[in-house]
């Protein structure tokens, strides 16, 4: 595609539509010309994991940061990846102070106060990648969870649907339908355009009659609209094409509701395959209560535990919960370094974020959150500690982070949320 070209195309070069301008996604065109006969990049990928219900302070972060740090507890639990990883401390999302649990439907966001009635949410990190990645693949993005609804919100400030079932998730990505499943879904997809056309029609009849501000409004239900329709149009072409085929079966879905650690093993386990078949290159994992785990040690569900009040014996319990957790998260971090793709492991492509909405759950602070970021062709390794002038009383905003992924995944940007620009001390590999 490049051999004919002078120069390589700017990123900063853009579509216009209807006066709407729509970034373009990543294309072989950008490489530099020098590239062009050169095996193209492998892709970048990403990978939002979100506990609802924090992480134990004390446990999480390490006492001394830098590359030298001694593990906490939870850190100890990934060891072997200490190279692969980066912790952090200090980060919050601006507005977000009195928020509580519903700071989780703001934890990709950033949007203020999701606390207030009548808040309005905006669209998500993942959802925002996924958009600018267009139709690349089969799915532009997968949201999972162990139960409840997703950490992803489109455009429009709608969360989206997650799919807790592996054996559901397996089938979406790896088994072909009946013929007749195939000419159902065909036929669907194509009344969905056909709604959207009539929709479309009647917003733009109603247009000539608003005021500037109803306007901006419309504006951005042409985008949302836009983005549908090439959504729509890539998944009737994809309707069409076979699906990867996989070396492993579909997988039974856990039958015990409480099982956590279950439920994230049996989807975790099917992300790997998602992304080295290019399925797809966007993944958000909500790690949801689950009544009493069926970890020994523990007899208490973990809303309760997480809500310690400093009892002794709840800490403990929650220790045996957490850890659980993040053996579970190492284990996913064991399968992407294990799969090879071009010479390199697929953790090295892929940006696996985990943390949470709330930095002390016991008493629903939503300051210094934990969070901490694998793989993604970044210099890990070490507890970096981003809150201004190291005191954690202050916080840089999460979205700062965010900035980051973006970038790894080649899209080209310096804001998103309430960043204030990227994270000092995370470095490309």
């Amino acid at each position: 595609m490049t051999t004919h070209l002078t120069r390589a195309i700017s990123r900063r070069h853009f579509l216009r539509a209807s006066g709407i301008s729509l970034g373009l996604p990543f294309l072989d065109a950008m490489l530099p010309r020098t590239w062009a006969a050169a095996t193209p990049p492998q892709p970048r990928r990403m990978i939002c994991i979100c506990t609802g219900l924090g992480m134990y302070a004390p446990h999480f972060f390490p006492t001394d940061s830098g590359p030298g740090y001694k593990p906490s507890v939870y850190m100890e639990a990934l060891a072997e990846h200490r190279g692969d990883f980066t912790v952090f401390s200090g980060f919050a999302h601006p507005g977000n102070e009195a928020a509580g649990h519903s700071a989780e439907r703001s934890f990709l966001t950033a949007a203020k106060d999701p606390q207030l009635a009548g808040f309005r949410n905006s669209i998500s990190v993942d959802q925002l990648a996924a958009s600018q990645l267009g139709a690349v693949t089969r799915f532009p993005s997968l949201e999972l969870a162990s139960s409840g609804s997703s950490i992803s919100v489109n455009r429009g400030g709608v969360t989206l649907p997650a799919e807790s079932r592996p054996s559901k998730l397996f089938a979406r990505l790896f088994l072909e339908g009946t013929p007749e499943e195939i000419k159902l879904e065909e036929s669907r997809l194509a009344e969905g355009r056909s709604v959207l056309d009539a929709v479309s029609d009647q917003a733009r009849r109603l247009g000539s009659q608003l005021g500037s501000g109803d306007r901006d409004k419309l504006d951005e239900y042409f985008t949302s609209v836009r983005e549908m329709e090439v959504r729509l149009q890539a998944m009737q072409a994809w309707s069409r094409t076979p699906k990867p085929k996989v070396g492993i079966s579909q997988p039974q879905d856990i039958q015990n509701n409480a099982d956590l650690i279950g439920k994230m093993d049996a989807l975790f386990n099917l992300i790997p395959f998602a992304l080295a078949t290019d399925s797809t290159r966007v993944v958000t994992f909500y790690i949801g209560e689950s009544g009493v785990p069926p970890i020994p040690g523990v007899t208490r569900g973990d809303h309760d535990l997480s809500h310690h009040g400093q009892e002794p014996e709840k800490i403990e319990q929650l220790r045996l919960v957490e850890v659980a957790k993040t053996q579970s998260i190492g284990r996913l971090l064991t399968q992407l370094k294990a799969t090879k793709e071009g010479g390199e492991s697929l953790l090295r492509n892929t940006a696996v974020m985990f943390g949470s909405n709330l930095g002390n759950a016991s008493n629903h602070s939503t300051n210094n959150l934990p969070v901490l970021l694998a793989g993604g062709r970044f210099r890990h390794g070490q507890h970096l500690v981003v809150a201004p002038k190291g005191d954690l009383k202050q916080s840089a905003p999460l979205s700062n982070l965010f900035v980051n992924m973006l970038q790894h995944m080649r899209i080209e940007t310096d804001k998103f949320g309430t960043c204030t620009g990227t994270v000092t001390g995370l470095e490309p590999a």
